[in-house]
């Protein structure tokens, strides 16, 4: 019996050992978090030191996603008998110079996509990849400083598609002046109230270029293993609404380990010009009297989900 007590008051005293060893070892850890989370926050304000000195700042982050699959005498889809895969690859970059009086701001976007569906039951259907996304946009913002936030500032903005014959058909080129606002850091915001539009196409494209306003809002920011870009950019037509246009990309990316990590890009544009030409709205019908106004000006949009690497 004596025993059997003693065995007893030993389990119990371990566990109350055990018990006290772990509340300690939470405490720590907490302890711990919480230095960590200082010293993040003290790097993190090093690091807006660094940024904030003049001379040149450059850097890039990508993302490559991808999948293939195979189906065999699986007859609960229309193809029984198909491969398919798709690729997608989107890079984001940035120069930008830092000077006491002026300051030179660049910065390129660039994502790709393509799908394949081939329908082994067809022979004549295409075994090729099929373009799904493409984008490519190139900004210049120089800016000479009134004061620590403000500048007189003349940008220059490129946008187009890359592949299948689309360069510049149609191509965006806005060129304008104004005045540039910088908040906080990193967060740039444009507004230049004389800008033109120029939209270059082929001849039996419509589209219209002219003189409006431009508004750009950009934040880029890297954060310990993140990495994010947010770039706004939108033309208002002073000639006609018709004609203004707008578009908003972001991009993330979560470094894993190393230069590898996970990426997240995801675009959003209207441009009516653009549903216009596509015939969006136009029906057998409406067709000898459709017009730019009886558009439906659908939202555009695509994402891609993928590994990423930082440059």
């Amino acid at each position: 019996m004596k025993k059997i007590i003693l065995t007893l008051s030993l389990l119990v005293s371990s566990f109350g050992l055990f018990a006290q060893t772990e509340a300690e070892l939470k405490k720590e850890l907490g302890e711990k978090k919480a230095a960590v989370a200082k010293f993040q926050k003290e790097a993190d304000a090093i690091k807006a030191k660094i940024d904030a000195l003049p001379g040149w700042k450059k850097g890039a982050f990508g993302t490559i996603g991808g999948s293939i699959s195979g189906f065999d005498n699986w007859f609960l889809q229309a193809a029984p008998n198909n491969s398919s895969g798709n690729v997608g690859i989107s890079v984001n970059a940035f120069a930008n110079l830092n000077r006491e009086k002026d300051f030179w701001r660049n910065a390129l976007n660039i994502n790709l996509g393509w799908v394949k569906l081939d329908d082994k039951d067809d022979p004549n259907d295409s075994e090729n990849y099929n373009v799904a996304t493409d984008v490519f946009n190139i900004t210049s913002l120089y800016g000479y400083k009134l004061s620590e936030k403000l500048a007189v500032s003349t940008l220059g903005e490129y946008r187009t598609a890359l592949l299948e014959g689309q360069f510049n058909n149609p191509g965006y080129l806005d060129i304008g002046v104004g005045i540039t606002w910088t908040p906080i850091q990193n967060l740039v915001v444009v507004v230049h109230p004389l800008n033109y539009n120029f939209v270059f196409s082929d001849s039996d494209v419509n589209f219209e270029s002219s003189l409006g306003a431009k508004v750009v809002a950009d934040y880029t920011r890297k954060i310990g293993a993140i990495s994010f870009k947010s770039n706004l950019s939108a033309f208002l037509s002073y000639e006609d609404s018709d004609y203004s246009n707008w578009q908003w990309t972001n991009g993330f990316a979560y470094t894993l380990w190393k230069k590898i990590g996970v990426g997240f890009d995801v675009g959003l544009r209207q441009n009516k010009q653009e549903a216009f030409n596509a015939g969006s709205g136009r029906t057998p019908a409406n067709a000898a009297t459709f017009s730019l106004g009886d558009t439906d000006n659908k939202l555009q949009s695509f994402w891609l989900l993928g590994l990423s690497y930082a440059f």
